[in-house]
């Protein structure tokens, strides 16, 4: 196989390797798990029936050929007997009680109804089984968070009824979360099941990993990546989250187990890094030596059990209170053991940097504003399998202040509010008390202003072409000097969705999306939705991969990025240049909705998994797309709300992950959030698109907007049309327009430009972040045919009716229809075809096909009728004995001018002359 090609089976191999060794034992007595040999299983809960592979929105909409379910995988297992009457029984009941899909996008409910349990029923399966498996579920997704309330983060009252009712009747009772992120646990202590897993959302094959897990093929090895607390109030987030305008981030520094091992241990149900195993292990560490930018431990791990398995060794540093106050836990280094056999033990080696438990002072206290700083004093190490058992490895001494990295103020907030703080009490011991938060001094746009950009002039077309700046002819000015300023505009403005310039499907184009881009030489580059995998919503497929929680929870960094390499290999497949993710924003309360996309509460953590995925997928010559930057900790107003917070804080938590994904992963493309962090929103928010990321972090690549992101001049109200701030504060890229060229949302780039606002040497320069992405991508090898043949041939070869970086022919609408030829269809049975569609007005739209069939009437020839991927409706024709007829049904509302339509053909005999697509009506946006 060449390099570019890609091994399936390895592929499902590593994936369900992720999956299994992402599920987190939080109680196993009895021994209840794993499965004995010959154990018969009774399976409770109807979400055995109904996998959630991942949550919803862009993040989890990936188009597999399988997924394998709980359920599936235990069927394939020849070890496991199921106890059939019991399936039947829910089997009955779901007939008439049918999934609820919802009502479409920020509208599906994150859980779903559950049978209620008769005495008789789990009497009966008590008999003739030995082992009960309880399967609980939630999904979450974009536009929508999770609600402290039962069928949300809190179990209904009949999920509560089963686990009750059969960890009575069971001896061994294990419980099984198929979840995002952490849901209330309360109900452990309460019903008192005899094993609880952590199973996460695992992709595809997620049930495979499950099943692993269960039945011992693997041993139990994942780790908490959040505290789990006793209330969801227990959180000191909770109060001041959610809201639609402005959320204040009183908590500080002060996330997750900060927070808990600091002030509130008692809170605690389940400790951050906490994860049980089949085995015991034992952990001696010590401190080996110390230097002036990092500290070296060692760590001996043995297994003190009867099973092999794998550890997790976790660090923790705990820095003198000083004058900022700090934590007294913070997460310094991991790593995950090998396999260790029963009676061995390995030896690990952990290297830290000092910069990893330095503080940063906002405030100037410690002498040193702007600066991360190491206080004077004794800074004490603990190591171990979680943040509460960690024990005690070293200490060593920091005689004077040590100014670890001088910066300067960025993004610091202007409204005043009170922080959290470390009081230290007459005990000895630690209290939350409060002190003001430092307030800018620096305005953003005064630094701006300063900004000493090379002028450069436009020269007109001097005939070079993109190819020559690759081949070293001319330099990337010269090249950019060629292009008129509507050019450098239309090439700010990116187009999607589904734009029939680049992959189908996709979520979005950019570069040469012009007739006059492209005549330069400037190819069409690719992005699209993840982070969990490729959405297309033409109908091919993907692999779907574990959700953002699930990868976290492995703390196995070589193993991820094994996985990512086959992901970046798919993209460069399917010649998409970069993937919308990972996700990088923090775990700050266990309700955002979108959790399940991103990876903890800690910064490091996040940060490593980050790195390691664009690592891997950086092997195909791709990335991804890093997201969302910065400070978007919940669904709720995610477009209006003002994120009020610290710098302190942001550098330490919400940024860390960030700015370690760039500096160790070589990330090169960056989304921004959609809202405000301190009253600037991020699209258009310089300090964070280019003091930070780039002047202080030395990032080289491109930044784009969210999906039809607004911007906003400081002190005034955002606004789609109000993307001039985006081009000053080098967010190079806006997502997206239907067209470049005909500025569809009359945005004030070009009369900004006029008016002197914004300058073409900030455009130029946007220009050049945006063409040293291409040149860098493999979109700019197939521009000059450089792509090697083999691979060339891999990409080629397309099965199941899949479009696989090939062209598809699309119907443009003329008037209120658009209308497809029907020479253009094979009707045979089985067959499919897929299709574009480019829009001109957004609305409401019906479809009929004007269709005959010789056969008699009692023929049934059904017509399936996909769109964007989402089965729309089945036409179900009779056989009219040759006579023309035309069946309509509602398609549904259209949004955005670029879409895609599949159509199956379920049975031979219908011809079809024509079909056509008409609008029916206006729907207004509510935005």
């Amino acid at each position: 196989m060449g390099k570019y090609s890609i091994d399936m089976e390895h592929y499902k191999r590593l994936a369900r390797e992720v999956a299994a060794e992402g599920c987190v034992l939080i109680k196993n007595d009895k021994q209840t798990l794993p499965v004995r040999k010959n154990d018969k299983v009774a399976v409770f809960g109807r979400i055995a029936f109904h996998y959630y592979k991942s949550g919803l929105g862009s993040g989890g909409l990936v188009n597999t050929r399988y997924t394998v379910g709980i359920l599936e995988a235990f069927k394939e297992h020849a070890d496991i007997t199921l106890n059939q009457e019991l399936l039947s029984v829910y089997q009955d009941w779901m007939e008439k009680n049918p999934y609820d899909e919802g009502t479409g996008w920020g509208k599906v409910p994150w859980s779903q109804k559950e049978m209620p349990l008769e005495d008789s029923v789990v009497e009966r399966a008590s008999k003739e089984s030995d082992l009960a498996l309880i399967i609980i579920g939630r999904t979450a997704g974009e536009d929508q968070d999770m609600k402290n309330e039962p069928g949300s983060y809190l179990l209904t009252d009949l999920e509560k009824e089963m686990i009750k009712k059969v960890t009575k009747a069971f001896d061994r009772a294990a419980v099984i979360l198929n979840v995002g992120n952490i849901v209330d646990m309360s109900w452990v202590e309460e019903y008192k099941p005899t094993a609880v897993l952590y199973a996460w959302q695992g992709g595809q094959e997620g049930g495979h990993g499950i099943l692993d897990v269960i039945t011992g093929k693997v041993n139990p090895c994942g780790k908490l990546t959040d505290t789990i607390a006793k209330d969801i109030k227990d959180y000191p987030s909770t109060e001041n989250f959610g809201d639609l305008v402005r959320n204040y981030y009183k908590e500080d520094i002060y996330v997750g187990y900060r927070y808990f091992e600091t002030f509130a241990k008692d809170s605690v149900l389940y400790p951050f890094g906490f994860g049980l195993s089949y085995t015991t292990f034992e952990h001696q560490s010590s401190i080996q030596k110390v230097e002036k930018d990092k500290l070296v431990i060692e760590a001996v791990v043995r297994n003190t059990g009867a099973i092999a398995g794998k550890e997790v060794v976790q660090v923790y540093a705990e820095a003198p209170q000083g004058k900022l106050g700090k934590p007294l836990r913070v997460l310094a280094g991991f790593v995950k053991t090998e396999v260790i056999e029963a009676g061995q033990e390995q030896i690990v080696t952990i290297e830290i940097p000092k910069t990893q438990f330095a503080s940063y002072d906002d405030s100037g206290v410690t002498g040193n504003k702007a600066s991360f700083v190491l206080e004077a004093g004794t800074y004490y190490f603990y190591t171990g399998a979680d943040v509460r058992s960690a024990k005690a490895t070293g200490s060593y001494e920091e005689v004077t202040t040590v100014v670890v990295e001088k910066l300067e103020e960025a993004c610091a907030p202007t409204e005043s509010f009170e922080r959290l703080k470390p009081v230290l009490t007459e005990t000895g011991t630690l209290a939350a008390g409060s002190e003001p938060v430092p307030l800018r001094s620096l305005s953003p746009y005064s630094r701006m202003q300063e900004e000493n950009l090379e002028e450069y002039i436009y020269t007109g077309d001097k005939g070079y072409k993109l190819g020559d700046v690759v081949d070293g002819k001319v330099t990337l000015n010269e090249f950019i000097a060629q292009l008129r300023d509507e050019d450098l505009i239309h090439l700010f403005r990116g187009e999607g969705m589904s734009s029939p310039k680049a992959t189908p499907g996709t979520a979005g184009a950019f570069g040469g999306v012009s007739e006059n881009l492209k005549a330069f030489g400037i190819p069409v580059a690719c992005c699209a939705d993840g982070p969990s995998g490729i959405r297309m919503d033409c109908g091919t497929h993907a692999f779907s991969l574990p959700n953002g929680t699930l990868l976290g929870c492995t703390f196995n960094l070589p193993l991820v990025q094994e996985l990512f390499v086959m992901l970046g290999l798919e993209l460069r497949r399917n010649k998409i240049d970069t993937l919308l993710g990972p996700g990088l924003n923090i775990h700050r309360n266990p309700l955002n909705g979108r959790n399940f996309e991103y990876i903890s509460e800690d910064p490091l953590v996040t940060g490593k998994m980050g790195a390691v995925q664009a690592a891997g997928m950086g092997y195909a010559g791709v990335t991804g797309t890093i997201k969302h930057f910065a400070a978007n900790n919940q669904e709720s107003g995610r477009h209006t709300s003002d994120s009020v917070v610290s710098e302190r804080a942001l550098r330490e938590i919400y940024l860390k992950g960030f700015e370690i994904t760039v500096k160790e992963g070589g990330a090169y493309s960056v989304m921004t959030s959609y809202g405000a962090v301190n009253g600037i929103w991020s699209s258009g928010n310089y300090d964070l698109c280019t003091t930070i990321l780039r002047k202080q972090w030395g990032y080289a690549g491109i930044v784009m907007t969210d999906w039809w992101a607004k911007a906003n001049t400081e002190g005034e109200a955002p606004a789609k049309e109000n993307k001039a701030p985006m081009v000053a504060a080098q967010n190079d890229l806006y997502m997206c327009v239907a067209d470049s060229v005909s500025n569809p949302e009359n945005d004030n780039v070009m009369t900004k430009l006029v008016e002197g606002v914004i300058t073409r040497s900030q455009l130029h320069r946007n220009a050049a972040n945006i063409l040293k992405f291409i040149m860098r991508s493999p979109i700019m090898l197939h521009k000059l045919n450089r792509i090697p043949q083999e691979e060339l041939e891999e990409m080629r070869s397309t099965d199941d009716n899949e479009f696989i970086a090939a062209d598809m022919v699309f119907f443009e609408q003329d008037g209120d229809d658009i209308t497809i030829d029907g020479s253009y269809l094979d009707v045979k049975k089985g067959k499919t075809q897929v299709f574009g569609l480019i829009f001109h007005k957004m609305g409401r739209y019906d479809i009929s096909i004007f269709a005959k069939s010789d056969l008699g009437s009692l023929a049934q020839l059904p017509v399936s009728v996909y769109y964007d991927n989402a089965l729309s409706t089945v036409i179900t024709f009779q056989g009219t004995e040759g006579e023309w007829v035309t069946e309509k049904r509602p398609l549904g509302f259209v949004f955005g001018l670029n879409h895609y339509m599949k159509l199956y053909f379920g049975a031979n005999g219908l011809e079809i002359d024509s079909i056509k697509i008409t609008f029916i009506e206006e729907i207004k946006m509510p935005f």
